[in-house]
């Protein structure tokens, strides 16, 4: 799929099941989920090379997505459902007790499309190298693709995979910093400072891609496809996305309110008269 008005009807559904899922059971992470749609929508149904109806755990002769900040389950979980990794009906049991769908992905319950489990932050982008190392040593053309919050990159593990990577030229690896300024204790600038992130990975041997709007999907595009010129060429790859967390719903946009608070009955009217019902409902 490439019409970029399929995508972006695509990315609305996906909004509108984030705030279902999470208020229906007053709990999850609907902020950066909002933030980080166009994101998954143009990854997911646009720019990897995978076949949801074919999933196995050892991604041969496939892309492969880590994504690290685990707790934006509600986006993940959305796009996969839409692109055909697992019925979309299934996003009902969305932090049921027991279900495939936790609140942070896991591999207990063997949901197609999740090969990690995740939000104990910082530990992706290390998964993803090992991975891509696998394919290189494989002669397999395909590539890694990682996803980290700007918050997520205050853990150390994150920098020592960094250097790792750059220093063994790990370079069919494209990672990408979601940088929406927030995370749960306020923004990034308050909590600690990330100075300057362009600098800092170019440090550690890697291509950088600015993308100043990640939540348009052209520019999002664009940013992919910039980045996957870079795959081959000695060097890990990372794209700068700067986002608004909450972006769609503008009563949970630019704050850090929503990261982990669920709309309430009234919010989610509010917002779901904000976004157009495009594929229908689960």
């Amino acid at each position: 799929m490439t019409n970029i008005l399929d995508l972006q009807n695509v990315a609305t559904q996906v909004r509108r099941d984030i705030v279902r899922m999470t208020n229906a059971v007053n709990s999850g992470h609907p902020g950066g989920s909002l933030g980080c749609t166009e994101f998954m929508t143009a990854l997911f149904f646009d720019i990897m090379e995978h076949d949801p109806s074919n999933f196995t755990m050892d991604g041969k002769n496939s892309d492969m997505f880590f994504m690290s900040n685990g707790h934006i389950t509600p986006v993940l979980y959305s796009v996969m459902a839409r692109c055909g990794y697992f019925p979309v009906k299934e996003l009902s049991t969305f932090r049921v007790f027991g279900t495939r769908l936790q609140g942070h992905p896991s591999t207990e319950h063997g949901l197609p499309g999740i090969r990690m489990a995740s939000g104990s932050l910082g530990q992706g982008l290390s998964v993803a190298i090992g991975a891509a190392i696998a394919k290189k040593m494989d002669n397999e053309s395909n590539i890694v693709y990682t996803l980290h919050g700007d918050g997520e990159l205050e853990e150390g593990q994150i920098w020592e995979a960094a250097m790792y990577a750059g220093a063994k030229k790990v370079d069919n690896l494209i990672a990408t910093i979601d940088c929406n300024g927030q995370q749960i204790d306020g923004t990034t600038d308050e909590v600690l400072s990330l100075g300057d992130l362009k600098a800092k990975w170019e440090a550690f041997g890697w291509t950088v891609v600015e993308l100043e709007n990640g939540n348009d999907m052209q520019q999002m595009l664009d940013a992919f496809r910039l980045a996957k010129s870079f795959v081959g060429k000695g060097k890990p790859i990372v794209i700068l996305m700067k986002t608004e967390m909450g972006y769609g719903v503008d009563f949970m946009q630019g704050t850090n309110k929503y990261h982990g608070v669920a709309p309430s009955n009234d919010e989610l009217a509010k917002a779901l008269a904000q976004l157009e019902e495009t594929l229908g409902d689960y």
